[in-house]
């Protein structure tokens, strides 16, 4: 089973044929629909078939593909079609990308500062969280124009697989201090590499390179307890 979205991330639309049904789920041996995680947003999606169609609203792994959930009872047979809304997509894999760009930034500055926390959002913002204990907010009020420079340099942003084991030993490589990168049914982990600037385990989706995102601005820089430092990052106006 795959999640084609991963290595794929432009694949919009897909056909099927149904393994498997019960009301209100189908089972496909494969999915394009990114299902959430890592903080990034499930997919808008839908399902469609001969004489109906229903909303996607939730994946679940099965050994012989990935479960389906659907809004409603509906009990579709036969051949299916998912389209994936575009513009959420594209909205999901620009805030990967450049909450990616951010926490390399603050790794490299601040001696390999751990990532705590990161969520995308439907506004078109997200937050990093680091533990930082010590560090002048106004520090962070200025990875605006880091990350800006990063968008106008146009780093190419690739994909690779290598054995989750042998990643978990490179320093840098599994940044979260709380979640490990996601371990594949065959033993490797997905790799994201922004140019030079950046390498981490990641199974989300991003954009092809950091030149496709518009620029950002900090919107906000709390203390959360005595070590956490949370940034918030939208868009400029």
């Amino acid at each position: 089973m795959s999640l084609l979205c991963r290595d794929a991330p432009d694949l919009l639309d897909w056909e099927d044929e149904i393994l498997d049904a019960r009301p209100g789920a189908v089972l496909l041996a494969n999915s394009p629909v990114f299902p959430g995680g890592g903080g990034q947003l499930p997919d808008v999606a839908t399902l469609h078939w001969d004489g109906g169609e229903a909303a996607i609203v939730g994946l679940a792994p099965d050994p012989r593909g990935w479960w389906h959930h659907l809004a409603g009872e509906a009990l579709p047979s036969g051949r299916v079609r998912i389209s994936i809304d575009r513009g959420f997509r594209h909205l999901m894999s620009e805030l990967h990308t450049l909450a990616h760009v951010a926490n390399a930034i603050v790794f490299r500055t601040f001696d390999g500062a751990r990532l705590t926390g990161a969520q995308l959002s439907a506004d078109g913002t997200f937050r990093v969280d680091f533990d930082l204990p010590g560090v002048d907010p106004d520090l962070l009020r200025k990875l605006a124009d880091p990350i800006n420079a990063v968008i106008a340099a146009d780093h190419p942003i690739r994909a690779f697989h290598m054995p989750w084991d042998e990643a978990a030993r490179i320093p840098g490589l599994f940044r979260s201090e709380n979640v490990a990168p996601p371990r594949q049914d065959d033993g490797n982990v997905r790799i994201v590499e922004i140019g030079d600037l950046d390498r981490q385990g990641c199974g989300g989706t991003h954009l092809a390179s950091t030149g496709e995102a518009r620029r950002v601005r900090i919107l906000k820089v709390d203390n959360k307890g005595r070590r956490n430092r949370r940034v918030k990052v939208g868009f400029e106006a």
